[in-house]
């Protein structure tokens, strides 16, 4: 399986990879180094946290190392519907008239999600639906077979990625 994701995307989890590999596993290697010299290993929360924080750490640069080896490159500009149409990054303002409310959100890759922050994922229903439609549109959000909702899409304001969706921790 592959993830869609932007070269912003890749150059964000590069630089990571890069603090992780040349700053945070020497410092906790160096810590479990330290811990390790407490003794008894079985009393020893110190060395069982670093121990801990190592693997953790190896295991997100496995987990960066096989995202940036298998992902699929996209660009912003929407694959489908018309060249004025929402794009990846760009603010939208939508209308959920079953709400009567109004949110702005941003359309990312799916690696960048962040509900909370209005960053909306390309695959989900919300972000399948607006992605390549223009202002004006009213589009159905098809949720799963059950449910489904309109939304209205109010106004574009074009941009591009500024960095400020995060990395996904998992």
């Amino acid at each position: 399986m592959h993830d869609y994701l932007t070269q912003k995307d890749i150059e964000l989890m590069k630089a990571e990879l890069y603090d992780l590999e040349t700053n945070k596993r020497p410092a906790v290697i160096a810590e479990v180094q330290r811990t390790r010299a407490f003794g008894d290993l079985s009393e020893n929360y110190e060395y069982k946290a670093a121990k801990e924080e190592q693997r953790a750490i190896d295991s997100r640069m496995r987990h960066l190392n096989n995202m940036i080896r298998t992902a699929k490159i996209i660009d912003q500009a929407p694959k489908k519907g018309h060249p004025n149409g929402v794009r990846l990054y760009d603010k939208v303002t939508i209308y959920i008239p079953e709400d009567e409310e109004e949110m702005v959100i941003r359309v990312v890759s799916t690696v960048r999600v962040a509900p909370d922050q209005g960053f909306i994922s390309l695959e989900s229903p919300l972000g399948k639906a607006v992605l390549g439609k223009e202002v004006g549109s009213v589009v159905t959000v098809k949720v799963n077979d059950s449910y489904s909702y309109d939304v209205e899409i109010r106004s574009i304001e074009q941009s591009e990625d500024d960095g400020s969706a995060p990395l996904m921790k998992y």
